[in-house]
């Protein structure tokens, strides 16, 4: 199971999900950008002590290295902050809905430069899971507060670096098939820049409530499985499968708000979207 793209993309997704509910816990003791000092770094030290177990030199490439960090200024460190402050600004449930988003900004260069053209019945599942997900947006409230349309450029920020990374990431992964040598180079790439931006910003908070600390540390947890399993996906499968499967979290995230928050309210809105992600999900898996 470990092998199938789709088990791995799945897998990626339900983490991904959870981090983003998790994400609103720590958000009470700090502000996003505090909280990606944590979260990056936890995971990055997190790996390196795991890379002399995993860490596979076999078929090194230092052009796929060039790729890995070239990722790494982006992803996971600018999403990680887009993200902490969309969740912050719109919740849990609808930035990671707008911010799956991503299908689309990943499908286009991996037409252009994989050479993988969607077949219809896969472009039919790709075009019905980003309905879906839009679909549950349309609520512009978060615990009774609405929320600003131009926050939207938040999360929507972070799908397009997520998804123009999938492809880049393929091809260093054709170069370097390690999915943890991928992880391990980019998210040493995105502690450095957080600790650079921390730095430039007069450093560390003088004060770091605990509460913070353990919150965005389980958070940085679960992004680093997340990360690792889409990049074993992506080694394995296609863009064009891969990413929309992965784009499927905010389903994991409305389930985790409703029993924690009561924050998820039943309505035809969101009954549509889920609907549709669902049929997409199979479309995509069937083509």
């Amino acid at each position: 199971m470990l092998d199938n793209p789709i088990v791995l993309a799945f897998f990626a997704a339900f983490v991904f999900g959870l981090a983003l509910v998790l994400t609103q816990f720590g958000l009470r003791h700090a502000l996003p950008s505090h909280g990606a000092l944590v979260s990056i770094p936890t995971s990055t030290i997190l790996l390196w002590l795991l890379a002399p177990f995993l860490l596979a030199w076999r078929d090194f490439d230092p052009r796929a290295v060039g790729i890995f960090a070239g990722v790494g200024l982006l992803f996971p460190a600018i999403v990680t902050l887009l993200t902490f402050e969309a969740n912050r600004r719109m919740g849990p449930s609808m930035s990671g809905a707008l911010s799956n988003l991503t299908p689309i900004f990943a499908v286009v260069p991996a037409a252009l430069f994989l050479g993988e053209v969607p077949r219809a019945l896969q472009s039919l599942g790709i075009a019905t899971i980003v309905a879906g997900v839009v679909t549950l947006s349309i609520d512009r409230r978060w615990l009774g507060v609405p929320w600003s349309y131009w926050a939207a450029a938040l999360p929507l920020g972070a799908a397009a670096v997520r998804g123009v990374t999938h492809p880049i990431t393929k091809l260093g992964l054709a170069l370097w098939p390690s999915p943890f040598a991928a992880t391990l180079i980019g998210y040493t790439m995105s502690g450095l820049m957080v600790a650079c931006v921390a730095w430039a910003r007069g450093g560390w908070p003088a004060k770091y409530p605990p509460a913070a600390l353990a919150w965005f540390a389980c958070v940085g947890t679960c992004n680093v499985l997340g990360v690792l399993a889409l990049y074993a996906a992506l080694a394995r499968g296609p863009v064009i499968l891969v990413s929309p499967l992965v784009a499927t979290y905010p389903l994991v995230t409305l389930a985790f708000s409703a029993i924690l928050f009561h924050s998820t309210r039943i309505s035809v809105a969101l009954l549509a979207g889920v609907a549709l992600t669902v049929v997409g999900v199979i479309l995509l898996v069937a083509a």
